[in-house]
């Protein structure tokens, strides 16, 4: 039920692409902790062999988020036809890209750029969330988005 003026790129990435690409983070850091917390890193040096409970609570907590995202994102705006409702839920995850970027910081600063450099879970904690930034804003930005003309009605 997706607003036919969404065009096809918006509707497989936000529907499909990202929700799908979530599932995959909230499996990592679900049931494949070690190597979730190993590649979040240049360094692939895990410092201990068992994670401590509060670790291992918080990526459950995590995995939880991520399925809460892919979730909350597909659900939503494949049952809605408001391109209102589809921005406002866009703006909210676009907060939180910026916020999943702020949460690399303590990487260094190499994380954010040093792309040749990257293992499969930075590009996709990295990488993957300047896509879906860059996604939003163009979509916010009516990139693609037929414009209804002024007096003719509102776009909803």
């Amino acid at each position: 039920m997706t607003p036919p003026s969404v065009p096809f790129l918006y509707r497989a990435f936000f529907l499909y692409i990202e929700p799908i690409s979530a599932l995959a983070g909230a499996f990592y850091a679900a049931f494949r902790q070690d190597d979730y917390l190993k590649d979040l890193t240049f360094s692939s040096q895990l410092t201990h062999t068992v994670l401590p409970t509060q670790t291992n609570m918080a990526l459950l907590q995590l995995a939880n988020l991520y399925l809460l995202f892919a979730l909350n994102e597909h659900f939503v705006l494949s049952s809605t036809t408001s391109i209102v409702t589809w921005k406002k839920l866009l703006i909210g995850l676009l907060v939180a890209d910026f916020g999943h970027l702020i949460t690399m910081a303590p990487a260094g600063m190499a994380v954010f750029w040093k792309f040749w450099e990257w293992n499969a879970m930075m590009w996709g904690s990295v990488g993957f969330v300047y896509a879906g930034a860059t996604m939003r804003i163009c979509f916010l930005s009516d990139v693609g988005l037929d414009r209804i003309p002024k007096g003719k009605g509102k776009r909803q």
